[in-house]
């Protein structure tokens, strides 16, 4: 067995999918999920998936004493990978507070906590948003940092800064930063996938429930962009390609090949794809035509992002892989696999 990870928000979209391929990997998974966007039975299908039934404790991030609880049950706990975070942009501008207490506070006890525990490195899951409206395009690690477009960006840009103090202080940790672009689709097996509590906030997954008939129409927000259709383009990137991401991330700390104690990378396919390109897409690859009508524009939104991944590429030896097409497939696969457990 390999070395013990904690992975918080690990029942989480994201957190799940990491937890598969950490396992699939050799690792000892550990995870703390508060359920606040996700479900229990989650825990269920990663055992399905991966055949290894990973270590649960439910909790906020908040509750300091409760995770110095976690810790002192699993000891040796070697890296975090932390997910837990609200994370929706106009959620973020409607209840900003919210944002900055969730998002700040959870990763400062984590902090805090791994000298005491002797955890020695984090896996940070940051966003492009980081990067606001960048000035050139595709963008890489070296681009600005702009003042955020909403809370949430501004959450992510604060915890980065956050951990780059505590590093700098002479805190004996290390960290890597991954800014994410935007993950959709769902594990090949169909057993985890995007499933949010409430009214999706992420595209796909309202994309993939109009198209099953549990939402009238998709929305989409603004057609008078600069953009070649006017709508925004975005940088699509397969979930299963983004959680083997965090795999290498992992073996690069452990096995002490980080050329700084602070290194971030782009993760994305270094291709941009407009809003209404994905919709004609997941038409072509499902068959299944989409009612959507164009609204305006949605505050918080950027106009068009999309990553160089080149570093990745050649540092961390890491790809996005899956094709644009095979993704959307996994995604409505997913949604009628929900449908035959009867969950709408």
């Amino acid at each position: 067995m390999k070395e013990r990870i904690l992975v918080t928000g690990g029942t989480g979209y994201i957190g799940s999918h990491t937890v598969v391929e950490l396992q699939n990997a050799g690792y000892e998974v550990v995870i703390v999920d508060n359920l606040s966007n996700s479900n229990a039975d989650v825990v269920d299908n990663i055992e399905q998936v991966s055949g290894i039934r990973p270590a649960f404790e439910k909790l906020d991030c908040l509750d300091m004493a409760g995770l110095d609880a976690v810790f002192a049950k699993y000891q040796g706990i070697k890296a975090i990978i932390h997910f837990a975070a609200s994370k929706a942009v106009g959620e973020s501008v409607q209840k900003p507070l919210l944002y900055y207490r969730n998002n700040l506070g959870s990763l400062i006890n984590l902090l805090e906590l791994m000298p005491k525990h002797g955890v020695e490195g984090i896996v940070f899951s940051s966003s492009c948003t980081v990067y606001g409206q960048p000035d050139q395009l595709p963008v890489t690690e070296e681009a600005p940092i702009k003042k955020a477009e909403s809370p949430y960006g501004n959450t992510k840009q604060i915890n980065e800064e956050i951990i780059r103090d505590d590093v700098a202080s002479g805190a004996p940790i290390q960290a890597i930063l991954l800014r994410y672009f935007n993950p959709i689709g769902a594990h090949p097996s169909a057993l985890l996938g995007e499933l949010p509590n409430g009214v999706p906030q992420n595209l796909v997954p309202y994309l993939t429930q109009t198209a099953i008939g549990i939402r009238e129409k998709l929305s989409v927000f603004g057609d008078d962009y600069n953009t070649p259709d006017g709508s925004c383009i975005r940088d699509f990137i397969n979930v299963v390609d983004l959680a083997k991401a965090h795999v290498v991330a992992i073996g690069r700390m452990l096995e002490g090949k980080q050329a700084e104690k602070v290194e971030v990378f782009n993760i994305g396919t270094g291709r941009g794809v407009s809003v209404l390109e994905l919709i004609h897409g997941f038409e072509k690859a499902t068959g299944v035509k989409l009612n959507y009508q164009i609204v305006g524009r949605r505050a918080g939104d950027i106009e068009q992002v999309w990553a160089n991944p080149e570093r990745a590429n050649k540092v961390l030896g890491w790809k996005a892989e899956t094709s644009l097409e095979d993704t959307l497939r996994s995604a409505w696969n997913w949604q009628l696999k929900l449908r035959e457990r009867g969950i709408q």
